[in-house]
């Protein structure tokens, strides 16, 4: 019995580290760094891993997604062995399945094999354009205050404009304007007077 029990820990203790040695790898994919938690007992260890569980599946919507698939869906996630065809379907239905759509595998293949030859950007690039972005929020602010500068010196400059306009520019208009009337009377007034001496 006691051979038993031990047994029992043993993959008791053997799963929960198994869950969580998974948990941490999702954890360092998802936010780069794991922590390393204590040791305890195995109840406080699964409500633990339970927890952190719960919150990875409150910050990642995918995985709470995934999670509710499978449970609606186990089959999805263990398929039958190749040999064996799915027992829901007949044989019929499943070659016509795979024959219907045999025309899209070249494509996909093509596809798949496209992407694994996409070369992944260097990490170095992005942690300089990284590096970069505080700098740039700089640059972007002076750019916003160099164009507050330039609108109110163009809103000045128009100002000063309308005034040299309205006063020096419409005042000498005014200035020659009366000087030529002035002139036009005084030709008139001649006019008069020779013409009065004449019929003398």
């Amino acid at each position: 019995m006691d051979t038993m029990e031990s047994t029992l820990d043993n993959t008791t203790l053997s799963t929960i580290s198994l869950l969580e040695a998974r948990l941490l790898r999702l954890e360092h994919l998802l936010y780069g760094h794991t922590i390393q938690q204590p040791k305890v007992p195995a109840l406080r260890s699964m409500q633990e891993l339970e927890r952190r569980f719960g919150i990875l599946l409150q910050r990642v919507r995918v995985y709470a997604e995934l999670l509710k698939l499978y449970k609606s869906q186990p089959t999805l996630f263990h398929p039958p062995p190749p040999p064996e065809p799915p027992s829901e379907l007949p044989l019929d239905a499943l070659r016509a399945i795979v024959l219907a759509a045999a025309s899209s595998y070249p494509a996909t293949a093509s596809a798949l094999t496209a992407i694994s030859d996409t070369p992944v950007p260097d990490s170095a690039d992005s942690a300089a354009l990284a590096a970069l972005l505080p700098r740039m929020k700089g640059i972007e602010a002076t750019q916003l205050a160099q164009a507050a500068e330039i609108a109110e010196l163009r809103a000045r400059s128009e100002t000063v404009v309308r005034q040299w306009y309205e006063r020096d520019v419409m005042g000498y208009s005014n200035f020659v304007a009366g000087v030529e009337s002035r002139v036009e009377k005084a030709e008139r007034t001649v006019k008069r007077v020779e013409r009065a001496r004449n019929e003398v």
